[in-house]
């Protein structure tokens, strides 16, 4: 599987960013999907993640009630509906694929495949 993020940019404290990753291949329905964000000299951190069924989602508690993660695996993509942007939420997001198994979806090291990075900053 293959990774493309888009829909990064500047915004300024309170607007909203919408995130995409586009997957190439035939089995992207069958992949457990993430996002994880890194800011300067920190480690890569969970942000959210959607079961390959989208009945099931996960949020990191700094974004819960502001980000929204959704799929499309019709058109083979994730989504990442960021509300209330905080300056804390600057950093290159990632979106990440696994294969379905038993795990913590909330580790990177669970994660298979990943994609280039989209940068979102967030003007105070």
């Amino acid at each position: 599987v293959q990774l493309q993020a888009s829909g990064g940019g500047l915004v300024q404290t309170g607007g909203s960013l919408r995130l995409s990753c586009a997957a190439s291949g035939r089995t992207f329905s069958s992949y457990d999907m993430g996002w994880f964000r890194q800011a300067p000299g920190k480690e890569r951190d969970f942000v959210a993640a959607i079961h390959w069924s989208g009945i099931t989602t996960n949020y990191a508690d700094s974004v819960k009630g502001r980000f929204t993660i959704s799929r499309d695996n019709a058109k083979n993509a994730v989504y990442l509906q960021m509300n209330s942007l905080k300056p804390e939420d600057t950093a290159v997001y990632y979106c990440a694929a696994r294969r379905p198994r038993v795990g913590v979806v909330t580790s990177r090291a669970e994660y298979d495949y990943w994609g280039q990075g989209t940068q979102v900053t967030v003007s105070s």
